[in-house]
């Protein structure tokens, strides 16, 4: 059994939700990629976990990558200052790219991304996210598949961290 500890706070999206919503976002992917197999993108380390889940849940072949990117070091709150920690390693050009990202708070860090990634002549480029928090985009988003709508409060579990802690936690909880 998972043990939270301390700080972990209120449950905001329970196990079986994350489960069901997954597995629609799955499905809504498999319809709109028909005939043309998505790479995932997986911004590291938080979305390992929802891409995961994800992935099984594509009745399509799809590949994987991976990105590292950072903008919060050890604090609870984004610096606003992105750095890529580790690169792709597959090309990007005429590929359909689909960014599985955990968790955007501002968007700066996600529409960083995407600038970057739409410099390497992808044929399509769309984000999946897990979850948005509600009122702190500071730009336009235009993302084509979200999960949840949360309140803007720090959280764990399901693949997020604080201090590398909680990340196995089966639900996403309030942190603090």
């Amino acid at each position: 059994m998972v043990q939270d500890g301390p700080g972990v706070g209120r449950i905001i999206v329970p196990e079986i939700e994350l489960r069901d919503r997954v597995l629609e976002l799955g499905k809504d992917v498999t319809s709109d990629y028909a005939g043309r197999p998505p790479l995932l993108v997986g911004v590291l380390k938080g979305a390992f976990v929802f891409m995961s889940d994800l992935s099984r849940a594509i009745d399509l072949p799809v590949e994987f990558d991976f990105m590292a990117v950072s903008s919060y070091g050890s604090a609870t709150r984004s610096s606003g200052v992105v750095r890529i920690i580790k690169d792709l390693d597959l090309d990007l050009t005429d590929r359909h790219v689909l960014i599985v990202e955990d968790i955007v708070d501002s968007g700066l860090t996600l529409a960083y991304l995407r600038k970057n990634l739409a410099a390497r002549n992808p044929a399509s480029l769309e984000v999946c996210a897990l979850l948005v928090k509600v009122g702190l985009q500071r730009v336009d988003l235009d993302l084509r598949y979200v999960g949840f709508r949360i309140p803007p409060v720090f959280v764990v579990g399901y693949g997020l961290d604080v201090d590398e802690r909680y990340r196995n936690l089966p639900y996403i909880a309030e942190y603090g």
